[in-house]
């Protein structure tokens, strides 16, 4: 096989992965917000789970060039 396809297939594996272990943490730290929205590391805490969101997202957009990449190489 090609190896582009093996960096795409590892790419997505990976950040697939990492994605779904972090996002208990996201959903315990969105619960504290929402619980203690007067917090002093309330602001920490809501940058950390933005930060998470557009990492899935730019995982998201990458996967999908690799893909499409892929096809049109072959």
């Amino acid at each position: 096989m090609d190896l582009l396809l093996w960096i795409t297939i590892g790419f997505i594996l990976i950040g697939f992965i990492a994605l779904t272990s972090m996002k208990s943490s996201m959903e315990n730290k969105l619960a504290y917000i929402k619980a203690n929205s007067e917090a002093e590391d309330s602001s920490t805490k809501a940058k950390s789970i933005i930060w998470w969101i557009v990492s899935a997202t730019a995982w998201g957009i990458v996967s999908m060039f690799f893909i499409v990449w892929c096809f049109h190489r072959l």
